[in-house]
């Protein structure tokens, strides 16, 4: 039978020089990536076309969450939690590995490109914690590392591997000159949990409300959030854009601000507020609206109400804005 691997597919350079140096060894090759709401599959699923992979996109977003909440290993410098995020993925290749009938798992990973995540004990620790162990093959630096399962068993040739490592990337340039890669996603971003802004507000749901839904952590991406008790946030849209997704995502219960008769920003206070939080929600409507304007229409559970208000104190937003 015809060895076949599953591999990790990010969209990045490094994931699919894998998979091309896993198939020029005439070996099947499926790929697999991951949703959440912190990354999305569409820079993988790009790839995969232009490669042409049969691809599995798998949402994940009640494992991370539940992963994310208290990761073993910590968190890098804002709420990223690498090392416990590669751990998951990988086990969740491996599910899929079984389900296909794989023989092993690919990773495009390069040993030192990423100093706290990609260290040669960081690497073997992700792959035991994964539960699958020496079925996981990182072909970019195979050769500095253990060998593993498909090699000892001739599934693949280590000596048609390779050994790169550290953060230089001419190594992987040169290849991609050599497949006739021209287009991938940059190696860096994607991922909305190494943002600081977005780690703030991030951190401050989790602490008033450790089991957010995945609207709570939709909300988290757009406008300027203010924090008003452990139950209230008021949410005020930077521009059109942030105004529509946040209408979007307003659900029954929501209370909903915006300036009567004036252009301006749309406020929220996802469930609900009491008055004195519509009062600085109207507040905050007119401040960024431009001042002008101090009639607020508010549209609550309990109807539509127009508000007379006046933009807060600098003192009053320092203290609640938390981005």
């Amino acid at each position: 039978m015809k060895p076949k691997a599953i591999a990790l597919i990010s969209g990045g350079l490094d994931s699919i020089l894998a998979v091309k140096v896993i198939t020029d060894q005439g070996i099947e090759v499926h790929g697999v990536t991951f949703s959440t709401p912190f990354f999305g599959p569409e820079k993988a699923i790009k790839a995969a076309k232009a490669i042409g992979l049969p691809l599995s996109v798998l949402d994940i977003t009640e494992e991370h969450l539940q992963m994310l909440k208290s990761p073993r290993y910590g968190y890098g410098r804002h709420m990223n939690p690498c090392i416990d995020c590669h751990t998951l993925m990988i086990n969740q290749a491996g599910k899929l590995m079984e389900k296909l009938q794989a023989h092993f798992i690919v990773t495009g990973e390069v040993m030192g490109q990423r100093p706290m995540s990609q260290g040669k004990q960081t690497l073997a620790l992700v792959a035991k914690n994964s539960g699958y162990g020496e079925l996981v093959l990182r072909p970019l630096s195979a050769r500095l590392l253990p060998e593993t399962k498909p090699e000892r068993e001739g599934l693949v040739q280590r000596e048609k591997l390779l050994a790169i490592q550290g953060r230089s990337r001419k190594v992987q340039m040169a290849l991609a000159a050599h497949y006739g890669i021209r287009e991938y996603s940059t190696p860096a971003g994607g991922c909305l949990l190494t943002d600081p802004a977005f780690s703030r507000r991030l951190k401050d749901l989790l602490r008033f409300h450790p089991d957010p839904t995945r609207r709570d952590i939709e909300l988290l991406k757009y406008g300027r959030h203010f924090r008003f008790s452990e139950r209230i946030k008021i949410i005020v849209g930077r521009n059109n854009d942030d105004n529509k997704a946040l209408l979007s995502l307003v659900k029954e219960g929501d209370d909903v601000l915006h300036l009567l008769n004036h252009p301006g920003p749309t406020v929220i206070i996802p469930g609900g507020g009491d008055d004195e939080s519509r009062a600085l929600a109207a507040g905050l409507c007119v401040l960024y609206g431009g001042k002008e304007a101090k009639k607020v229409r508010l549209s609550s559970p309990s109807g539509t109400t127009i508000l007379t208000a006046e933009a807060p104190d600098s003192e009053t937003v320092a203290r609640l804005i938390l981005s």
